[in-house]
Formats: C-alpha cells, structure tokens, sequence
C-alpha cells in the first residue's frame, strides 16, 4: 500500500477501512457477536483511533497470530456457544447486504457458504515455452465472510495448521465436507493496494 499505517487503518471518506467493514457487518445484523482480530502491536492503536472516532460498533478484541490460520484459531477461542460463525476480512468494506444475506441464509440451511463472483476476464496459463488459454466458465474468485455452522468451523481448526489451507473454506473442505458457492458482490474487493483504496473511496461516495 506505499503507505506508513497499516491498510485496515488508512482512511476512507472519513473513516477508517476497518470501521466501513464492521459498520456494514453491524449494518447487516447488529444482533451479531463481533470479534475483531488484530495484531498485539495494533490493538493500542485501535483503541485510540476508537476512541478519536467515538466508534461504537460492539465488538470483543484479540491479538492474531503468526498466520491466517493461527489468527482465526484465536477468535474462535472466544467463541462457546453453537450457532453460525462467519469470517470476514477487514479490508473487504464493500460487502453487500445481499451477499451477507445469502451467505448466512445458506449456512443455516447447509452448514456452510462462501460468496464468489465469476471470471469476465480471459485467462491464459504460462508455463516456460508457451500459453495456454483456461476455461474461465469453471472458476471463480472467493470472497469472504466465509460461513460455516459453529460444530463444522470448530472441528475444522482442530486440524493441524498446513501452508495449502489458505483460507477457512480449504480446512472445512479438507474434513471431507462440500462447500456451497453463493452469489458474491463485484464491489467486495480486498483492499491490497492504492487503487483499491481509490475505487472504495469513489463507491462509498
């Protein structure tokens, strides 16, 4: 990002990333239990900059961990009650209503869901002498939250940690149960870099 904070901190039409993301969340259902994972180093900062935007989404706190993996396996500690679990990535703040609801609408039903969009672009695979074009109707881009029943996303991080889980649907997948796709939002990119930053800042407006 080229820049001296954190992503989840930069801002955006006056707020915070991360504050657009759980203000949408809360937004969506504010009956929601939300448990925001961050790095020891940031949880000072976090509490400052709440305090400076008098930011009062309810919220639990805890420090993450060396990985994906081991950051969620934290937040999930928190967590002692059944019910459904999703997980989200602070820096996706254009998530639609819509897209949550279907999410969660689906996991209750089936015990998992992930959002995904379709591929418009054309893809080519490389390898060192030539290209080759890939069938672009077979895939699709993940987003998140990615939502589970509690039982499921539980047992799933019992699992030891691999460098092939890269995201929460891949340990779930790995216990042998099917994932279910649902309809995401184009809008829910994961802020990376500064024209990421500008296209959220031109569709918050």
């Amino acid at each position: 990002m080229q820049a001296e904070i954190p992503k989840q901190f930069l801002n955006i039409n006056g707020l915070p990333v991360l504050m657009h993301t759980m203000s949408r969340i809360y937004e969506f259902r504010n009956s929601l239990s939300i448990i925001l994972v961050l790095p020891k180093s940031h949880i000072d900062y976090w509490k400052s900059i709440i305090r400076k935007y008098n930011f009062t989404v309810p919220h639990q706190i805890t420090a993450g961990g060396e990985t994906r993996y081991h950051s969620v396996k934290n937040g999930l500690n928190l967590i002692d009650q059944d019910g459904l679990i999703a997980i989200h990535d602070g820096v996706r703040p254009l998530v639609s209503i819509d897209t949550l609801k279907r999410v969660f609408l689906k996991a209750e039903m089936d015990g998992n869901a992930i959002p995904a969009i379709r591929i418009t672009d054309s893809l080519r695979r490389i390898n060192p002498d030539n290209s080759f074009p890939v069938d672009r109707e077979s895939l699709r881009i993940i987003q998140t939250p990615q939502c589970f029943q509690s039982a499921i996303i539980q047992k799933a991080y019992k699992q030891e940690y691999r460098v092939d889980f890269t995201d929460d649907a891949s340990l779930v997948e790995n216990l042998g149960i099917k994932i279910n796709i649902v309809e995401g939002n184009t809008e829910n990119i994961k802020i990376t870099g500064p024209s990421d930053l500008k296209f959220a800042e031109a569709f918050l407006k």
